[in-house]
């Protein structure tokens, strides 16, 4: 079935770079970041070194933030309910979340992992949770219950994370910083994720082509991109990934994606998944309008797609 991993790699690989240009080559690196593909462009004669910290950076916030890992910090905050002395890129990016979710008034809730569970289970089996399964799944949401502190982080009952909606937007910010801390600049980060450091070597803006269609021009700026069904539960992508913690329904697909670019990755990462279960162009830019220099760059929309299981 399609992901949303899947689909941002594709939309980075539209990126362009007139290497003719160039005074020098840029270098490019490319490996994993919280299961997607992540790629460093970057001009500079120490290129090479620099890419190889960067790869152990992100190994490190992937230790941190990935449900995949059994030892990361998130995968036994879920496991225990509780995690003591988080380390401070946690905390420091459910301090995000939580503005984020509080300006889409609940829209966007890391809670929401149980009934993400709940639809994955159940689709895997080509059927829709039954009322009961999303009932109990349901129960178990509740950003407000979650207690955040430098001493612990401890989950209300049942409860558990996933940041998949802002964590690979967190790390292109931290990898920016560890760049920036360097002296460097002209440089192009992709988690799945955009940041910019500068302009592209030769002077101009990166050009970063939308799926959708659009260019969208990048000087010390990041992008993010979502897609109601860039991940689907099911093998005919119709159950996309965006779920509604408000009423425990997928996004109705009223658009087909949603970019937005902001100052931070994180930011625009979370704007973008939260501004799809908003169902007009109107509505979500009063929600993108309520963070300091973030700005709706398209808002692709689709007509509602109707299916039925049986």
């Amino acid at each position: 079935m399609p992901t949303r991993r899947r689909f941002l790699t594709i939309s980075a690989a539209a990126v362009a770079f007139p290497y003719q240009s160039l005074a020098a080559p840029v270098y490019t690196w490319q490996g994993i970041a919280l299961g997607a593909r992540a790629t460093l462009r970057l001009g500079h004669p120490d290129a090479k070194a620099i890419c190889a910290r960067v790869a152990a950076e992100i190994a490190r916030l992937e230790d941190i933030f990935s449900l995949y890992r059994p030892t990361s910090s998130l995968t036994q905050l879920n496991r225990a309910g509780r995690l003591d002395f988080p380390p401070f890129e946690l905390l420091e990016c459910l301090s995000i979340a939580g503005t984020v979710h509080r300006a889409s008034e609940g829209r966007f809730d890391p809670t929401i992992q149980p009934l993400w569970a709940c639809y994955a289970e159940a689709l895997a089996q080509e059927v829709l949770p039954d009322k009961d399964a999303l009932s109990l799944a349901r129960l178990a949401i509740g950003w407000e219950r979650i207690h955040i502190d430098s001493s612990a982080i401890v989950l209300g009952s049942y409860m558990e994370l996933t940041l998949n909606g802002i964590a690979q937007g967190y790390i292109v910010d931290r990898v920016a910083e560890m760049l920036m801390d360097e002296g460097l600049t002209n440089v192009l980060i992709d988690t799945g994720e955009f940041r910019a450091l500068g302009t592209h070597p030769d002077g101009r803006a990166w050009p970063v082509t939308l799926a959708a269609g659009g260019e969208v021009p990048l000087d010390a700026r990041a992008l993010a991109t979502s897609a109601p069904l860039g991940t689907t539960f099911d093998e005919y992508a119709r159950v996309g990934h965006i779920l509604d913690p408000r009423t425990g329904q997928p996004t109705q697909n009223n658009w087909r994606e949603v970019s937005i670019s902001a100052a931070s990755a994180a930011v625009a990462d979370a704007l973008s998944t939260a501004a799809c279960l908003f169902e007009t162009r109107n509505e979500i830019d009063t929600f993108v309008a309520q963070f300091q220099d973030a700005h709706v760059e398209d808002a692709t929309a689709e007509s509602v797609r109707s299916f039925v299981y049986r």
